[in-house]
Formats: structure tokens, C-alpha cells, sequence
């Protein structure tokens, strides 16, 4: 895995955006020497070739990133991913239409780009064919051994299973009789005091300890022979973190918030989000001026009540402030029900802030929050006190994702479907946690790329 972003990226993914990367410019470069009419390096280099092989390679890229071809890249079906090539090109023919009227001289000659795309349609779905072969036979893989079988081992096992190109496998798990089992087909090794007769037999990479009880149970002293004799030894919440990029509630542990130097947020990351979110605000009100007084007018004329939404939400420390949202629900939502949460196909949504809310339209006031310092561009989502006060009592450690500001957008918002149930908000708050321990301006960069990417493919907020 190589951490890029304050994010663990399997090696397999960056090798395919670099190998394919090759392959589309290969593509085009190949159809110019083909069809120019002069040779191929004064093309290249006098008339700007590279930069215009390279901008239609950077269109294709990014259209195979916002078809989340690089999220998942295992083939389910090959007409499916053909389909997928072909919608990618027909945005890159696109782009490039419109690079054409406005800069002609960036713009790859017609010829060029057609039969460079249609070379592109057979070499990209067949390089990405043999690569993921390749992946799943060929690509040596860290033989993982586990140590118990807690909920985070389990799904950590069943991950690794079901995505062989995070180049991991379970090789085999030891816990003690009455624990839960594992999936079906990760063999059981025997019991914890076995570990080293185990070790010695399947030569591990890699020792995952995820032990419900450890007190008494844990075989320190093997573990610690094993590893001095080379073999990385990982504690289940540290594998679950790098998996599936946040922070197990399920495993954590009180002495691991009083004693870790990495878990709470750096005070130099904090001061200099405070500064560049001040500016990406200010930016973004001027930017986006004409669409919000569109929004207002839409708001206004479409159903009764006021065009903007004021609600108390609990900011940094836990300290109350006022958000600004465009009214996306009827003036009287709330007055029998109370405060509840938003729910899919809710009926209180207007039809205007039914299309507000799927393009985000409706966060667009929240650009003041920031100015205002109550929000910062990238943060875990504002909630309501009188959710919070719920919460915290029945999930632990919810308080402490009151530790930096809110944000407009976040990790936990990029990453996981909007939901109402309680196994939600634990998962939303370990993907904030793992933000709060990772703040840094690569990540939240990060995140505003893919915010821009969910908002595009209308994966909208409730």
C-alpha cells in the first residue's frame, strides 16, 4: 500500500493509472504518426503535440476516475466495461470539441483524436483485462495470519477476500474455542498458545492481533520472538484503518486516546486550515455569487417561506452557531415532528429542494459560515444539539468529533451513503475520526477533488 494524500492506496490501483496512462498516450501518439502529414517530433515539439496528446490523456484519466474505474476495478462484464470506454471517449471528444472553439491550438487535430480513440477503444478494455489478470494470478500477495476473530478481524478478512488487489491475503486465524468463526474459507490455525507452531508451519508476512479479551489470552512472549525473527506484528485497528480508511470504535480503546500522539488533531494543521478555508470561502462566494441569487429566486418563487434556512448546530468544542442553508423543505416541516432526521425520498422536501439537495445547491449560504469562522471548508458534518445529546449516549466516543470545526464537506460525507439508522453514525464517525487523526491540506484537497466528482454524478446529501 503507498499513502498518498494521508490515504492508503493499494500499489496495484497506482500501477494501473500509470500503465494506462502510458497506453492512452501511446494510443494518440501512435495515430500522429500515422495520419500528420509532417514528421512526428516537429509535431511533437513545434507545434505543441505533447501538450495536447497529453491534455486529451488527462481527460481520459479523469473520466475513467469519475466513472469510478479506478475505485473498483474488477470486471464484472466486458460489454459493461466497453460501455464504460465508450462514455469516457464520448466525454473526451466532448472536452475537446469545446477546447477546439475556445483554444484551437490545444486541441488535437481531428483526425488525430478520432482514430487515436478508436485504436484507445480495443488497447484500454484489453490492457485492462490482462492487468486485472494479472492482479489476481500473477501479483505476489502479503500472507496475512490473524490472532482472534473480533467483528474489525472479520471484516477485515472478508475485505481482503473479496478484493485481491489490495495485494493481502488471510492465510488462516487462531482464537480460542466460542469465539465467533471467520468467513467459511479462512481456515482456522488453532488456539492463541499455538501461534508459534502455526507461524513456523505457514510463514507469515504478517501477524494481525485483534483479540477481543487479550488479558491472559495473548501469547506476548511468542509474539515477541516472531518479532524479532522479521515478522511484522499489527494491531487490528491499525490493518482496519488502512483498509477501509477510518478509525474502528469497535477497537478502540480509551488508553489509545490518552496515550497516541497521532489520534487528536496537530494544532499546525488546525492553524493553517483555519487560513486557506478562509480563502477558499472567499473565493467561492465570489465564484459562485450569480448561482446563489438563481438558487434565492428559485427558492422564493417555488413554495411559501423564507428563501434561507437558519438552524442551531453544534460547532468546535461543542460551541452553538447558527447555519445558513437554502431552504430545501417546506416552511413547516418541523412543527408537529420536532427535530428528526432527513430520510430518503423525504416528503417534506419540496421538488426545487429535492434538485437543490441531489446537486448541493442548498449548501451554498454555508460559504458564510466559513467567513464567519464557524465552519471550515472540510470537516465531520454540523449536527443538531439535540442529536448530539442522543448520540453521545448511546455511541462512544461521539464527543469527540466536536474536536476541530464542521465542514461543508468531509471525509465521512465522500465516503459513505447518507443513511438514518445507528450503524450509520458509527461508520460516519470513524470516517471522521480518521480525518480529525489525518487533518492535513493534502487531504482535505483530496476531499474537495471527490466532492466535486460527487456532486458532478449527482450523488447528492439528504
Amino acid at each position: 500500500m503507498i499513502k498518498l494524500f494521508r490515504v492508503s492506496i493499494p500499489n496495484s490501483t497506482v500501477e494501473l493509472l500509470v500503465s494506462e496512462a502510458i497506453v492512452v498516450l501511446s494510443c494518440y501518439l501512435l495515430a500522429a504518426y500515422a495520419t500528420e502529414d509532417v514528421a512526428l517530433d516537429i509535431f511533437l515539439m513545434e507545434e505543441g503535440g505533447w501538450w495536447r496528446v497529453a491534455l486529451v490523456t488527462l481527460f481520459i484519466l479523469g473520466g475513467l476516475y469519475f466513472r469510478d474505474l479506478y475505485e473498483e476495478y474488477r470486471i464484472a462484464s466486458r460489454a459493461e466495461l466497453l460501455q464504460q470506454f465508450c462514455l469516457v471517449l464520448g466525454l473526451a471528444f466532448l472536452l475537446q470539441a469545446l477546447l477546439d472553439y475556445a483554444r484551437w491550438d490545444l486541441a488535437l487535430p481531428r483526425r488525430i483524436m478520432l482514430y487515436g480513440s478508436m485504436l484507445l477503444l480495443f488497447a484500454g478494455p484489453l490492457w485492462r483485462i490482462l492487468f486485472t489478470g494479472v492482479v489476481r494470478s500473477a501479483r505476489s500477495t502479503q500472507k496475512i495470519l490473524f490472532l482472534g476473530a473480533s467483528t474489525a478481524v472479520r471484516q477485515i478478512m472478508q475485505t481482503l477476500r473479496e478484493r485481491p488487489e489490495l495485494g493481502m491475503m488471510p492465510i488462516g486465524v487462531m482464537y480460542v474455542d466460542g469465539a465467533p468463526g471467520p468467513p467459511e474459507d479462512v481456515p482456522w490455525l488453532g488456539v492463541p498458545d499455538q501461534l508459534s507452531i502455526a507461524a513456523a508451519e505457514n510463514h507469515p508476512d504478517r501477524i494481525v492481533v485483534g483479540m477481543m479479551e487479550r488479558r491472559g489470552a495473548l501469547p506476548v512472549q511468542q509474539l515477541v520472538e516472531l518479532r524479532f525473527a522479521g515478522v511484522q506484528i499489527e494491531d487490528a485497528a491499525a490493518t482496519y484503518e488502512t483498509i477501509f480508511h477510518r478509525v474502528s470504535v469497535r477497537e478502540l480503546r480509551p488508553s489509545q486516546l490518552i496515550f497516541s500522539a497521532d489520534l487528536g488533531p496537530r494544532p499546525a494543521m488546525v492553524a493553517m486550515q483555519r487560513v486557506y478555508s478562509w480563502i477558499l470561502g472567499l473565493v467561492g462566494v465570489v465564484v459562485a455569487l450569480p448561482i446563489i441569487g438563481l438558487v434565492a429566486l428559485l427558492v422564493r418563487f417555488s413554495s411559501e417561506g423564507p428563501v434561507l434556512y437558519r438552524q442551531t448546530r453544534l460547532g468546535k468544542h461543542g460551541i452553538p452557531f447558527t447555519i445558513y442553508k437554502f431552504r430545501s423543505m417546506r416552511a413547516s416541516a418541523e412543527a408537529d415532528s420536532g427535530a428528526v432526521w432527513a430520510s430518503k425520498d423525504d416528503p417534506r422536501v419540496t421538488p426545487v429542494g429535492r434538485w437543490l439537495r441531489k446537486l448541493r445547491l442548498d449548501e451554498l449560504p454555508q460559504l458564510f459560515n466559513v467567513l464567519r469562522g464557524d465552519m471550515s471548508m472540510v470537516g465531520p458534518r454540523p449536527e443538531r444539539p439535540e442529536f448530539v445529546n442522543v448520540l453521545e449516549q448511546q455511541v462512544p466516543y461521539y464527543r469527540q468529533r466536536l474536536s476541530v470545526k464542521p465542514g461543508v464537506t468531509g471525509w465521512a460525507q465522500i465516503n459513505h451513503k447518507y443513511g438514518d439508522t445507528m450503524e450509520d453514525v458509527i461508520v460516519k464517525l470513524e470516517y471522521d475520526l480518521y480525518y480529525i487523526k489525518n487533518l492535513a491540506p493534502s487531504l482535505d484537497a483530496y476531499i474537495i477533488f471527490h466532492t466535486v466528482k460527487t456532486v458532478l454524478l449527482g450523488r447528492g446529501a439528504q
